[in-house]
Formats: structure tokens, sequence, C-alpha cells
């Protein structure tokens, strides 16, 4: 089977196919660590200086900062478990290669925020730092030396005014078209030969995620009881042309999944209140999921880190088939997951900072992993990006008993 059926079979719960081996994805500090350490270096990741969309584009002005000899230290790395093209990262092929990994699955690269998108400017930049406008119109701070995702100083939407501007120059049904990139015709091509699994959506499209991406969270949660309706605009306007771009896809290639961002939840529960949910996201979460099953797009896939348990029967309300990626420091065990959502695919719950203590805790971290494998429906890897302390002899050890647990369930 190509990586593309797996996909779908595993989702689909045919325990008669053993899942897939990826990882969510590698901190570029620890991949230069690798590279050292005895990871045979072929195919360098290489960041991309092309500007293509706002979800493909975004912070790589940033990422190549740091010059081209190195990679930052929390750029991600992509093997697989989260999509690609996304936030400017590169594929890790060497590491794939190097463990027999599956192809990454890959985003349809469409634009899904503004459009036209806009320039990126820089303000100042010496050596330590840079300062600049993104493609999605936010100012950030980027430490060089730390190298994590910039940080977000000023937004492009910040009250009525200047959201009415956006939405009449940049958020309108009028230039649908204009949202496709030039080479789009030879994408189609591709994804329609492809032996990857395909999805629309992803970073930093959401219904929580997209407002506290373009308003800063602080004032996203004002707003919920300030200005209900202006939330309520912006969500309506999103959908609509979420779903405007997507009846365009769907005219020209068939779509494996979608993936909903979120990042709603941290360490001890859901940001906001399970009625603010219910109220501000399931409809509009229908609305798309309605719109895309009945198209033949069943598999729905919402990423929100932190504890997300009392989120999860909520956004199979909404028609979520799975979640990822479960971070276990934050008290999410896959285990009672599976017991409470038998139905539920499950994607990640592999506690990424563990690895790096030893033969013996990654032992026990497996355990769990195996007792949900045998119910399918699971594709196993880290609960986010594997941080440099994580060695490339503790995550060889870590990569290969993953894989031979996982041949053990299935052809």
């Amino acid at each position: 089977m190509n990586t593309r059926e797996r996909f779908l079979a595993v989702l689909d719960f045919d325990k008669s196919v053993h899942s897939l081996k990826w990882d969510f994805g590698i901190w570029g500090e620890a991949v230069d660590n690798w590279y050292k350490q005895g990871l045979p270096k072929n195919h360098y990741p290489k960041i991309s200086k092309e500007l293509t969309t706002p979800t493909g584009s975004l912070y790589g002005r940033a990422w190549r900062s740091v010059g081209e000899d190195r990679l930052a230290g929390g750029l991600g790395v992509m093997v697989g478990g989260l999509y690609w093209p996304t936030q400017a990262f590169p594929l890790g092929i060497d590491v794939r290669d190097h463990f027999h990994m599956d192809q990454n699955q890959q985003l349809c690269d469409v634009n899904l925020l503004f459009c036209p998108m806009f320039d990126v400017q820089d303000l100042h930049e010496d050596d330590e730092t840079l300062d600049y406008i993104d493609v999605d119109g936010v100012q950030r701070h980027f430490l060089k030396a730390e190298g994590t995702i910039p940080t977000s100083m000023k937004w492009p939407i910040t009250d009525k005014k200047s959201w009415e501007k956006l939405k009449d120059e940049r958020l309108n049904l009028k230039n649908i078209s204009s949202r496709f990139p030039s080479n789009w015709e030879a994408k189609v091509k591709e994804y329609r030969n492809r032996d990857y699994p395909l999805a629309v959506g992803g970073y930093p499209m959401g219904f929580f995620g997209t407002l506290s991406h373009l308003i800063g969270y602080e004032n996203l949660f004002y707003w919920y009881h300030d200005e209900p309706a202006l939330v309520h605009d912006m969500l309506n306007t999103f959908t609509e042309i979420w779903i405007a771009v997507y009846s365009e896809v769907l005219t020209k290639v068939d779509i494996d999944h979608y993936h909903i961002w979120e990042d709603i939840s941290y360490g001890t529960g859901s940001m906001i209140s399970l009625d603010t949910v219910r109220e501000y996201m399931l409809p509009y979460i229908k609305r798309v999921v309605d719109f895309l099953k009945p198209r033949g797009v069943r598999h729905i896939l919402l990423d929100t880190d932190g504890d997300c348990n009392s989120l999860i029967p909520l956004f199979m309300e909404a028609g979520v088939t799975g979640m990822y990626p479960f971070e276990t420091h934050c008290g999410m065990d896959i285990v009672k997951v599976r017991q409470q959502y038998p139905k539920l695919q499950i994607l990640g719950g592999i506690s990424k900072g563990e690895i790096a203590k030893g033969r013996d805790r990654i032992d026990q971290l497996l355990v769990p992993i195996e007792q949900v494998l045998k119910t399918g429906g699971c594709i196993p890897f880290s609960d986010h990006f594997i941080p440099p302390d994580v060695s490339f002899e503790a995550y060889s050890y870590y990569r290969n008993k993953l894989n031979a647990m996982i041949d053990k369930y299935g052809d």
C-alpha cells in the first residue's frame, strides 16, 4: 500500500493494515545535533524563499534570518505527522529515509487568509533580533538565538473599523480565483497522481485559532463579551471564504482530510468556556464539515495542544473525527480517551520530552501506545516537535522500537 491508501485505511479502523510511521516534527536544533551525532546528511533541510500562501510562507523571513548554515532552533522539520507546506517548515528527508518513515502528508497550498497577502516589511534587524511585518499583517519580534516562533507584537485587526477595511480589501468573495498559486494547474496534476494524503485547511485556519492569531488571545477573550456581533461576523466571513475556496479545490481534485487548527487548550483545560465554544465555534465548524462530508472528505482532524479532555465531545458533536497531538504532560491519556471515545481517531500521544530519558523510559512510553494501536484508528507519534535534548541515540532507539511495534499490528 502507498502512504495515502494506508492513511485512509488506518483512519477507517481497518485493523488488517498497520499504522503509519510518522512523527509530529523535529526542532531544527535537534536535527543539526543529530547530523553531528551520526545522522547521514544527504538532503539538508532548506527553507524556501518563495512566497506562496499565508500558510506556506508564514514566518519564513524569521527562519531565514539565522543564516543558511544552520537551522533556527525552534524551526519545525517535517516528518509526516504535521502537514506540509506550513509555516515555511522544510521537509526532513534525511530523518525520514534513515528511519524508513512514510511520506509526509501534504496540505493543498491555497490562500485561505488575506488576499492579497501583506508585503513582508523589515522594521529592524541586528545580530540578535528581527522585527518585521509578516505576510498575515502581524508585526512580530524574533530572537535569533532562541529561534522559536516569533512573538506577535501588533495585530492587523484592532477594532471594527480595521476589520471592515480588511474585509473589503482582502477578505471578499470577488477574488476567489486569485487565491490559487500561479502553479495551480501543475499542482492539480500532481495532486491527482499522488500517493500521499492531501488535506485542506491547516495553520492558522480555525474557528478560535484564526481569530486569536489575527487579534491576539487577550483581545479575543474581551471581544467575546464586548463585541459578540463582530466576532460572529469574522467567523461567518472566514467560513464563507473557506467554503468557496474548498468548493473550487474539489472541482479539480479529491481531498482526503480536513485539518482545523485551534490550539484552544493549555495545561489545565480550555482557554474559553464550553458555552463559548458552543456558541462561537460549533455552528461554523458544522457548516464547513457539512459542506465537505457529502463531497467525500470524511476525515476531520483537529489540532489543539494542552488538556483538551473537556473539548473532545463538543468537537465530535460538530463533526470532528480525530484529534492530535494529545500532549501527555498536560494530562492527555490516550488509553482513557480510546475507552471513552472508541471511534475517535487518535494521532500523537507520545511524550516528546520524555524520550531524552533513555531506553527504560522509552519502553514505558510505548506501553499505552501498543494498547491503543491494537484498537485501530491510531497513528502514534510525538506530542509535538522533538526537542534538542533528545540525542540521536535516544531517538534512534525510540523510533526503531516504535516502527517494530507498528509492524506488529497489520500488514
